[in-house]
């Protein structure tokens, strides 16, 4: 049996962040690193870093904010972006592709920006839409990953002051109940797996807040879920500080999951 690895991290600029970026993956070796908020249109995405630290890298744009990005060892297949509803497509936000047998979901979903708002209804029907396109296109019995920037904090310990945040947009019972209605398909928090019940463990720090590291006022908004044909063979899923302790970096940091695959 084999290991696939999985990591996800909003890099809050793929070009401002390749120097923690490169590195990490030379030295963990991922099979897939998805990305989010990349902020970069399509012909400046830097290709030739990744291919030559051994990648594939499939991804799509916009100038200054957004953008979505996938990282493989594989070449990937059945690769889209964006959603075919006839809604907004947001290619920019989900990328879908099949990586050794699996399905990757990456997404970036909006942060609502404030409540009420139509920001904010925009970013609950978008988990709508997601449970859609779920039930269209995978089965329950697929070999699926979801992840990314899910800008959700499912708990009260995902967050560092659950009553002062509670009412923020990305911390409410509307969004978890958004949330629900996605993984309520067939999908599993992979590190809540893991570190049941365990505060504390975080994968943004605001900028903004003074010394939010090393006070330990972060979220958990930044996810991988799998399903349950996954579940089983899911060996560990961690949070790599490293990254946002690091020079210059992003104010989110990088989640990893491992699978054992036959």
């Amino acid at each position: 049996m084999g290991i696939f690895k999985i990591a996800t991290y909003n890099v809050n600029s793929i070009r401002s962040r390749l120097h923690i970026i490169i590195p990490w993956l030379k030295s963990h070796r991922p099979d897939v690193f998805c990305m989010q908020e990349t902020k970069v249109e399509d012909d400046q995405f830097p290709v030739q870093s990744f291919n030559d630290a051994g990648y594939h890298v499939s991804f799509k744009g916009e100038k200054s904010y957004n953008g979505i990005a996938m990282a493989s060892l594989q070449k990937p297949e059945h690769l889209s972006f964006g959603f075919t509803d006839g809604g907004p497509r947001d290619e920019s936000r989900l990328l879908r592709a099949v990586v050794g047998g699996i399905s990757i979901l990456n997404t970036y979903v909006p942060q609502g920006r404030e409540r009420p708002s139509t920001f904010f209804t925009y970013k609950l029907e978008w988990f709508h839409r997601l449970r859609k396109l779920l039930e269209k296109n995978y089965s329950s019995a697929s070999l699926l990953i979801w992840c990314g920037d899910l800008n959700v904090a499912p708990e009260a310990i995902d967050v560092h002051n659950p009553k002062r945040l509670l009412g923020h947009v990305c911390f409410n019972s509307e969004v978890w109940d958004a949330l629900k209605t996605v993984s309520s398909w067939g999908l599993t928090d992979i590190f809540r797996k893991h570190h049941p019940g365990e505060a504390g463990q975080y994968t943004f720090f605001d900028y903004r807040v003074p010394k939010s590291t090393e006070r330990g006022l972060g979220w958990r908004v930044d996810h991988i879920f799998a399903t349950d044909t996954l579940v089983g063979t899911s060996r560990s899923c961690t949070i790599d500080m490293g990254p946002r302790l690091g020079l210059k970096p992003s104010d989110h940091t990088i989640l990893a999951a491992d699978f054992g695959i036959a």
